[in-house]
């Protein structure tokens, strides 16, 4: 997994350089944001049930087929694997926000994933769906104006919105 300050070091080491002035200010950038990332992934975290279960939830009510007799979400112990694959994803999720950097997402959580799901007879474009689902609620967490960070978000959103897209589509 790399931070950001982890890359920016790399990115001088590499070059055999000194860390300057456009590395100082990408930094300094980083640590003036670092509140609205940490506010971002407390709120998803504090709320990381609610968010699984009302995306799982919204999931089978649109296709009734996952839960139902026969489907790859039935029995009910299908169902809790379902809700913690959910809660897994979700948690990197937050993991990748806090890091400001996908490699944990991608290492320790998607890497292989779809195979696993192939494997098991489970629909990926129902998983994405359901991803989908977590970051339209995630979204709507972050961005409630209420005991947060005030400024910009623009770009942490379309970062967390970017993190799950990813976990989407790994799945497919």
């Amino acid at each position: 997994m790399n931070d950001v300050f982890s890359k920016v070091v790399a990115q001088a080491d590499a070059k055999g350089a000194f860390l300057g002035e456009n590395e100082f200010a990408a930094l300094q950038q980083v640590i003036a944001d670092g509140n609205k990332r940490l506010d971002a992934v407390n709120r998803i975290t504090s709320n990381a049930s609610k968010i699984v279960t009302d995306a799982v939830r919204e999931l089978f009510a649109e296709e009734p087929n996952l839960n139902a007799p026969g489907g790859p979400a039935y029995p009910s112990r299908n169902v809790a694997a379902c809700l913690r694959d959910m809660d897994i994803i979700l948690r990197y999720i937050t993991y990748a926000v806090a890091a400001g950097d996908p490699s944990v997402l991608d290492e320790r959580c998607l890497n292989g994933l779809r195979e696993t799901y192939q494997a098991l007879g489970t629909p990926g474009s129902s998983v994405a769906n359901g991803i989908q689902k977590m970051k339209k609620a995630a979204v709507a967490v972050v961005n409630d104006p209420n005991g947060i960070t005030r400024g910009d978000c623009s770009a942490l959103i379309a970062e967390i919105e970017s993190y799950f897209d990813r976990a989407a589509a790994a799945v497919v």
